[in-house]
Order: C-alpha cells, then sequence, then structure tokens
C-alpha cells in the first residue's frame, strides 16, 4: 500500500479507502457475513481508511462494521457523518446540521461504533439553514471533547470551505469525483490544495458505470440508481458505450477497467484519497491494485478523448438529491 496526507497533520492514511456505504444501504440485499470477509480482508490490504455515516442501513452499517472495528481498533481510520436522518414516515431523509443534533448525533454512533473517538468526522451536507460557522464551531467542540481527532465537510462548496477553515481546521472534503463527474475540478480542487485538506472521492467509479460490469437493465428494484439519470434512456447508452471503450484502454495497459478508473483520479493529485465502495472481497483486492497502475501523458489523453466522444452521461442525482449540494 501507498500512503497520503491527511490535511495539515501528520497523520499518513492508505492513498485508496474503503467506502462501506454498500455493506448496508442504496445497492440491493446486504450480505452481513461477506461484507465482514470484506473488511477484514481490508485490514490484510492495507487498506485500513473505512468510511461509513449514520444514515447508511440507518444505523446498521456503523453497527456492522463495530463487528470488525473493536478488535482492531489501532489499525483503522474510520471516518462517519452526521446530519441525514430518516423522516418519522420513513419515506425521506431530511438534514439537520444544528448544534443540538450533532450532540445527539455523535453520541449514538459513537455507540453503534463501540469506540470512544472518531478519527475522522463529517458534515454529510451543508444545511442551508445553519451558518456554517456555527456547525463547525459545535464540531470543533467535539475535538476538545476528545469525541472527535479530525473534521470534515462533504459537498461543500470552496467559499463554504473558507468559512469553515477560519473557525477550525478542515481536514478533509469528500465529494463525489470520477471520470464523469469532473465538477470539482474547476474551484473544489484549488480551495483544497490551498487550504492543505485532502480531497476524499466518493462514487470513483461512477457507482459501477465504469467498471463495464454493471448490467443497467437489470438492477434491483432496491437498488437507488435506478432514480438517477446517468442510468436512464439515452443517457445509460451512451454511458455503456463508453464503457466499452474505457474497457478497451485498460486491456492496453494490462489491468482493469476499476483499476486504471481509480489510477486515474489518483493521478490527479497526490492530496487525493478516493474511496472506492464494495461488499466482496473479490472486488476489493480488484481495487487495490490500482496502487500498481502508472499513467502516462498518452493513457491520460486516451482518456480524455474518450470522453469527449461520449459527452451525453447524465446528471449524477435527480432533483431532490441536487437540492443538497452546496453551491453558496
Amino acid at each position: 500500500m501507498k500512503y497520503r496526507r491527511l490535511g495539515k497533520s501528520e497523520i499518513m492514511l492508505p492513498a485508496l479507502g474503503l467506502g462501506c456505504m454498500g455493506m448496508s444501504h442504496a445497492y440491493g440485499e446486504p450480505d452481513d457475513v461477506e461484507s465482514i470477509a470484506t473488511l477484514e480482508k481490508a485490514i490484510e490490504l492495507g487498506m485500513t481508511f473505512w468510511d461509513t455515516a449514520d444514515i447508511y442501513g440507518n444505523g446498521k452499517n456503523e453497527e456492522l462494521i463495530s463487528k470488525v472495528l473493536k478488535p482492531n481498533r489501532d489499525n483503522i481510520f474510520l471516518a462517519t457523518k452526521f446530519g441525514f436522518h430518516v423522516s418519522p414516515d420513513g419515506k425521506s431523509n431530511d438534514f439537520n446540521g444544528s448544534p443540538e443534533y450533532l450532540k445527539t448525533a455523535v453520541e449514538k454512533s459513537l455507540k453503534r461504533l463501540q469506540t470512544d473517538v472518531i478519527d475522522l468526522y463529517y458534515a454529510h451536507r451543508i444545511d442551508p439553514n445553519i451558518p456554517v460557522e456555527e456547525m463547525v464551531g459545535a464540531m470543533a467542540e467535539l475535538v476538545k471533547e476528545g469525541k472527535v481527532r479530525f473534521l470534515g465537510l462533504s459537498e461543500a462548496s470552496a467559499r463554504t470551505l473558507k468559512r469553515a477553515c477560519a473557525v477550525h481546521p478542515i481536514s478533509a472534503l469528500q465529494s463525489e469525483y470520477s471520470l464523469l463527474t469532473r465538477d470539482v475540478e474547476k474551484e473544489i480542487l484549488p480551495a483544497c490544495k490551498d487550504l492543505g485538506i485532502t480531497f476524499i472521492p466518493f462514487s470513483p467509479l461512477a457507482r459501477g458505470l465504469m467498471t463495464n460490469t454493471l448490467d443497467l437493465n437489470n438492477l434491483n428494484d432496491k437498488d437507488f440508481r435506478k432514480g438517477l439519470p446517468r442510468y436512464q434512456e439515452e443517457h445509460a447508452e451512451n454511458n455503456m458505450n463508453l464503457a466499452e471503450g474505457f474497457a478497451l484502454i485498460a486491456k492496453s495497459k494490462s489491468c482493469t477497467p476499476s483499476q486504471l478508473a481509480l489510477a486515474w483520479i489518483l493521478a490527479q493529485g497526490d492530496q487525493i484519497i478516493p474511496i472506492p465502495g464494495t461488499k466482496r472481497r473479490k472486488y476489493l483486492e480488484e481495487n487495490a491494485g490500482a496502487i500498481e497502475v502508472v499513467l502516462n501523458s498518452n493513457d491520460l489523453a486516451a482518456i480524455e478523448a474518450l470522453l469527449v466522444k461520449y459527452p451525453n452521461t447524465g446528471d449524477r442525482y435527480n432533483e431532490s438529491a441536487r437540492k443538497m449540494v452546496d453551491k453558496s
């Protein structure tokens, strides 16, 4: 495993983390036995930077992780998030970034995770009704209390990041970034670099699209991708063609499409640590191989040309989810 620095700290994290959401949330039926085996394999491979959130499985993901986290606590750098909560009718997720809700959320996460401290604690979104200074100030109190070590934000704008850093150091920003989602390149990645913030891309494989193994016509009814524009109609056709072309580039590099997609992200800057998600050991091992893939200028140019050829990729979120992305 290779390593990259967390923010301005002395902490060195694996250059590839593990996104744990899919083990309990969003992508079809859970398989706890295989998920636990995957977590154990991650320790063996050195992929010991794990990412979860209290909303994943409505707390079940944190509980699942605790089974492997507790006996291996000193070897794992754990990130979790707060803010989303299930509405009383169970049909929607509301967001609450208030200091009052934060105090309740962190205690519940600590209990579910069976740990005394969270290594990296994110606000899962930016609450438009709460000044970010107020939210980060309350998060900073958790650091003083020893319940949290480092702070992070998710889907925050460059301007919001700067405001947050004026209150307390922000060590990580987590937002979607992949070959199909590159919004962050204009302002957010430069801001992270200037502010000394590590950028943590989630969905670096475009939620499976760049693996060239995803059958968009046969997604499980419980798979939330069925409701996203990128996986529907003309966008789906465009993206399947793109994935096939990308697989040919990967073949020429003697690697898999997943490895090539992760290598591309790693090549975008040494302050970037992607967290590909999986609940299966075979994909975890495949992803780990991306560390060894080196891209030259010709490789990068070929990838850019392919993206230009298939531009109709579609939005990453539906309208309701887009509203939760900070644009301030």
